[in-house]
């Protein structure tokens, strides 16, 4: 019997998962698509705006010491 409380966890987490799994991908998709790209693509230009800003005059001060 130790055989069944050793393989019962795994399965209910492999359960559980596959749940999550097709949940995530049914959710994917459907009329609000196109306002979270646009949010997904606004937050990736303003992160690649902030990377490529010149570095102000404390960065390269610290560089010194």
């Amino acid at each position: 019997m130790d055989y069944i409380s050793a393989l019962v966890p795994p399965a209910v987490m492999a359960t559980f998962f596959t749940i999550l799994i097709v949940t995530i991908v049914k959710s994917q998709g459907g009329p609000n698509k196109t306002k979270e790209d646009a949010f997904v693509d606004a937050a990736l230009a303003r992160a690649e705006a902030v990377g490529r800003a010149p570095a102000g005059g404390t960065a390269s001060a610290a560089k010194d010491d």
